[in-house]
Protein backbone atom coordinates (compact mmCIF):
# COMPACT_ATOMS: atom_id res chain seq x y z
CA UNK A 1 0.00 0.00 0.00
CA UNK A 2 0.80 3.44 -0.32
CA UNK A 3 0.78 5.95 2.32
CA UNK A 4 0.06 9.97 2.03
CA UNK A 5 1.64 11.18 4.86
CA UNK A 6 3.74 14.35 3.80
CA UNK A 7 7.03 13.86 5.87
CA UNK A 8 7.14 17.76 6.84
CA UNK A 9 4.67 19.95 8.52
CA UNK A 10 2.21 20.07 11.58
CA UNK A 11 0.77 16.62 13.31
CA UNK A 12 -2.45 17.65 15.44
CA UNK A 13 -2.09 15.24 18.23
CA UNK A 14 -5.21 14.07 19.89
CA UNK A 15 -3.79 10.79 22.15
CA UNK A 16 -3.47 12.11 25.86
CA UNK A 17 -7.02 10.82 26.64
CA UNK A 18 -5.39 7.51 28.22
CA UNK A 19 -2.38 8.83 29.72
CA UNK A 20 -3.91 12.01 31.49
CA UNK A 21 -7.55 10.96 31.72
CA UNK A 22 -10.22 14.02 31.08
CA UNK A 23 -7.75 16.71 32.91
CA UNK A 24 -6.34 18.17 29.90
CA UNK A 25 -10.43 18.32 28.35
CA UNK A 26 -12.75 21.27 28.41
CA UNK A 27 -16.62 20.96 27.41
CA UNK A 28 -15.37 21.50 24.28
CA UNK A 29 -12.24 19.85 23.23
CA UNK A 30 -13.23 16.43 25.26
CA UNK A 31 -15.49 15.68 22.20
CA UNK A 32 -12.79 14.78 19.16
CA UNK A 33 -15.26 15.82 16.79
CA UNK A 34 -14.20 19.23 17.95
CA UNK A 35 -10.43 18.14 17.11
CA UNK A 36 -11.82 16.90 13.75
CA UNK A 37 -12.89 20.34 12.63
CA UNK A 38 -10.47 21.70 13.69
CA UNK A 39 -8.01 19.84 11.91
CA UNK A 40 -10.04 20.01 8.27
CA UNK A 41 -10.23 23.75 8.99
CA UNK A 42 -6.44 23.77 9.07
CA UNK A 43 -5.32 21.33 6.97
CA UNK A 44 -3.26 19.69 8.94
CA UNK A 45 -0.84 17.53 7.41
CA UNK A 46 -1.82 14.60 9.95
CA UNK A 47 -4.06 13.52 12.82
CA UNK A 48 -2.59 11.56 15.59
CA UNK A 49 -5.19 9.82 17.65
CA UNK A 50 -5.57 5.75 19.66
CA UNK A 51 -7.75 3.49 18.06
CA UNK A 52 -11.13 4.35 20.32
CA UNK A 53 -10.97 8.38 19.24
CA UNK A 54 -10.30 6.78 15.42
CA UNK A 55 -13.18 4.23 15.17
CA UNK A 56 -15.81 6.51 16.53
CA UNK A 57 -14.95 9.41 14.81
CA UNK A 58 -12.23 9.21 11.91
CA UNK A 59 -12.99 8.84 8.14
CA UNK A 60 -11.16 8.87 5.21
CA UNK A 61 -13.37 10.95 3.48
CA UNK A 62 -12.11 13.87 5.49
CA UNK A 63 -8.81 14.08 3.87
CA UNK A 64 -6.56 14.09 6.23
CA UNK A 65 -3.70 11.68 7.56
CA UNK A 66 -4.34 9.40 10.23
CA UNK A 67 -1.35 8.27 12.43
CA UNK A 68 -2.07 5.78 14.93
CA UNK A 69 -1.05 5.58 18.14
CA UNK A 70 -0.89 1.77 18.62
CA UNK A 71 0.39 1.82 22.75
CA UNK A 72 -0.39 3.65 25.74
CA UNK A 73 -0.32 3.59 29.31
CA UNK A 74 -2.38 5.16 32.18
CA UNK A 75 -0.51 8.17 34.52
CA UNK A 76 -2.60 6.10 37.14
CA UNK A 77 0.63 3.70 38.22
CA UNK A 78 3.21 5.68 39.38
CA UNK A 79 6.11 3.30 38.80
CA UNK A 80 9.28 3.10 36.13
CA UNK A 81 6.94 3.81 33.02
CA UNK A 82 5.68 0.88 30.44
CA UNK A 83 3.50 1.62 27.48
CA UNK A 84 2.74 -1.48 25.60
CA UNK A 85 0.90 -2.20 22.24
CA UNK A 86 -3.00 -2.09 22.47
CA UNK A 87 -3.73 -2.40 18.82
CA UNK A 88 -2.13 -3.54 15.79
CA UNK A 89 -1.00 -2.52 12.50
CA UNK A 90 -3.98 -4.15 11.09
CA UNK A 91 -6.42 -2.63 12.98
CA UNK A 92 -4.21 0.59 12.07
CA UNK A 93 -4.64 -0.49 7.93
CA UNK A 94 -8.80 -1.32 8.76
CA UNK A 95 -9.20 2.28 10.09
CA UNK A 96 -7.12 3.88 6.97
CA UNK A 97 -4.25 5.43 8.78
CA UNK A 98 -1.47 6.45 6.55
CA UNK A 99 1.27 5.92 9.47
CA UNK A 100 1.77 3.95 12.96
CA UNK A 101 2.93 5.36 16.40
CA UNK A 102 4.51 4.53 19.07
CA UNK A 103 5.82 5.39 22.52
CA UNK A 104 9.57 4.08 23.74
CA UNK A 105 10.77 5.39 27.42
CA UNK A 106 14.49 4.67 26.74
CA UNK A 107 16.36 4.45 30.47
CA UNK A 108 13.05 2.55 31.97
CA UNK A 109 13.65 -0.50 33.41
CA UNK A 110 11.27 -1.85 30.63
CA UNK A 111 12.88 0.14 27.92
CA UNK A 112 13.80 -3.82 26.55
CA UNK A 113 10.50 -5.16 26.12
CA UNK A 114 9.36 -1.47 23.93
CA UNK A 115 12.24 -2.01 22.24
CA UNK A 116 11.67 -5.30 21.18
CA UNK A 117 7.57 -4.90 20.85
CA UNK A 118 8.75 -1.71 18.60
CA UNK A 119 11.06 -3.71 16.47
CA UNK A 120 8.12 -6.27 15.18
CA UNK A 121 5.80 -3.77 14.85
CA UNK A 122 8.46 -1.28 12.39
CA UNK A 123 9.39 -4.47 10.12
CA UNK A 124 5.29 -5.37 9.68
CA UNK A 125 4.68 -1.77 9.11
CA UNK A 126 7.32 -1.11 6.66
CA UNK A 127 6.81 -4.58 5.08
CA UNK A 128 3.11 -2.74 3.64
CA UNK A 129 4.49 0.38 3.24
CA UNK A 130 2.82 2.71 6.51
CA UNK A 131 5.44 5.02 8.09
CA UNK A 132 6.89 4.78 11.40
CA UNK A 133 6.50 7.35 13.92
CA UNK A 134 9.08 6.81 17.58
CA UNK A 135 7.98 9.20 20.43
CA UNK A 136 11.33 8.34 22.09
CA UNK A 137 11.09 10.18 25.27
CA UNK A 138 13.78 8.87 27.65
CA UNK A 139 12.26 8.44 31.24
CA UNK A 140 13.00 6.65 34.65
CA UNK A 141 14.89 6.38 37.46
CA UNK A 142 18.17 6.54 35.74
CA UNK A 143 17.00 9.39 33.38
CA UNK A 144 17.80 12.76 35.68
CA UNK A 145 17.01 14.97 32.89
CA UNK A 146 15.34 14.14 29.87
CA UNK A 147 15.51 17.54 28.32
CA UNK A 148 19.14 18.22 28.57
CA UNK A 149 20.45 18.42 25.36
CA UNK A 150 22.88 14.86 25.40
CA UNK A 151 19.70 13.12 26.52
CA UNK A 152 17.50 14.24 23.61
CA UNK A 153 20.55 13.64 21.02
CA UNK A 154 20.77 9.85 22.49
CA UNK A 155 16.91 9.64 21.90
CA UNK A 156 16.90 10.82 18.28
CA UNK A 157 19.75 8.45 17.18
CA UNK A 158 18.30 5.80 18.86
CA UNK A 159 15.18 6.46 16.90
CA UNK A 160 17.25 6.06 13.64
CA UNK A 161 18.97 2.63 14.63
CA UNK A 162 15.46 1.12 15.34
CA UNK A 163 14.43 2.01 12.07
CA UNK A 164 11.69 4.78 12.86
CA UNK A 165 10.76 7.39 9.89
CA UNK A 166 10.17 9.80 12.34
CA UNK A 167 10.56 11.09 15.45
CA UNK A 168 9.26 13.38 17.90
CA UNK A 169 11.02 14.64 20.55
CA UNK A 170 10.91 17.16 23.41
CA UNK A 171 12.75 20.36 22.82
CA UNK A 172 16.48 20.47 25.03
CA UNK A 173 16.84 22.70 27.66
CA UNK A 174 19.96 24.03 26.35
CA UNK A 175 19.17 25.10 22.10
CA UNK A 176 22.38 26.26 21.78
CA UNK A 177 23.34 22.71 19.48
CA UNK A 178 19.06 22.02 17.92
CA UNK A 179 21.43 21.04 14.79
CA UNK A 180 23.22 18.59 16.54
CA UNK A 181 20.43 16.43 17.47
CA UNK A 182 19.14 16.60 13.72
CA UNK A 183 22.73 15.02 12.57
CA UNK A 184 21.95 12.16 15.09
CA UNK A 185 18.69 11.60 13.90
CA UNK A 186 20.60 11.27 10.32
CA UNK A 187 17.56 9.78 7.75
CA UNK A 188 15.34 9.64 10.38
CA UNK A 189 12.84 12.86 10.30
CA UNK A 190 12.42 15.13 13.61
CA UNK A 191 9.73 16.39 15.07
CA UNK A 192 9.16 18.39 18.00
CA UNK A 193 6.73 17.31 20.45
CA UNK A 194 3.85 20.33 22.14
CA UNK A 195 4.14 19.60 25.61
CA UNK A 196 3.32 21.13 27.93
CA UNK A 197 1.25 24.67 27.31
CA UNK A 198 3.25 27.62 26.71
CA UNK A 199 2.39 30.88 25.76
CA UNK A 200 2.24 32.01 21.83
CA UNK A 201 5.66 34.01 21.97
CA UNK A 202 7.80 31.41 23.75
CA UNK A 203 6.18 28.26 21.59
CA UNK A 204 7.17 31.00 18.20
CA UNK A 205 10.68 31.13 19.11
CA UNK A 206 11.30 27.49 20.08
CA UNK A 207 9.47 26.50 16.27
CA UNK A 208 11.76 28.96 14.44
CA UNK A 209 15.57 27.56 16.10
CA UNK A 210 14.32 24.02 15.32
CA UNK A 211 13.25 24.51 11.74
CA UNK A 212 16.71 26.57 11.11
CA UNK A 213 18.29 23.77 12.88
CA UNK A 214 16.75 21.26 10.23
CA UNK A 215 13.41 20.33 12.27
CA UNK A 216 10.84 18.41 9.86
CA UNK A 217 7.87 19.83 12.03
CA UNK A 218 5.61 19.47 15.23
CA UNK A 219 3.06 17.15 16.77
CA UNK A 220 1.02 19.40 18.86
CA UNK A 221 -2.10 18.74 20.76
CA UNK A 222 -2.51 21.24 24.00
CA UNK A 223 -1.10 24.41 22.69
CA UNK A 224 -3.61 23.70 19.85
CA UNK A 225 -6.78 22.44 20.98
CA UNK A 226 -6.68 24.39 24.57
CA UNK A 227 -6.26 27.64 22.52
CA UNK A 228 -8.48 30.19 21.59
CA UNK A 229 -7.52 30.60 18.08
CA UNK A 230 -6.68 27.02 17.42
CA UNK A 231 -6.82 27.39 13.55
CA UNK A 232 -5.08 30.34 13.44
CA UNK A 233 -2.04 29.09 15.90
CA UNK A 234 -1.63 25.96 13.20
CA UNK A 235 -1.43 28.14 10.05
CA UNK A 236 1.46 29.85 12.26
CA UNK A 237 3.08 26.87 12.87
CA UNK A 238 2.93 25.46 9.13
CA UNK A 239 4.59 28.73 8.00
CA UNK A 240 7.45 28.19 9.94
CA UNK A 241 7.75 24.35 8.80
CA UNK A 242 7.13 25.58 4.96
Amino acid sequence: MRSNLKMRGVFLAYDHGLEHGPTDFNEKNVSPQYILDIAKAAEVDALIMLKGDARAFYRRELGIPLILKLNGKTDLYKGEPFSTQNTSVQEAVKLGAAAVGYTIYFGSRYEKYMIREFGKIEEEAHSIGLPVVLWSYPRGQSIKNDESPDIVAYAARAAFELGADIVKLKYPSDDSNLNWIVKSAVATRVFLAGGKKLDEGNLEERLTKAAEAGFSGMAVGRNIWQSDSPVDRIRKIKEIFK
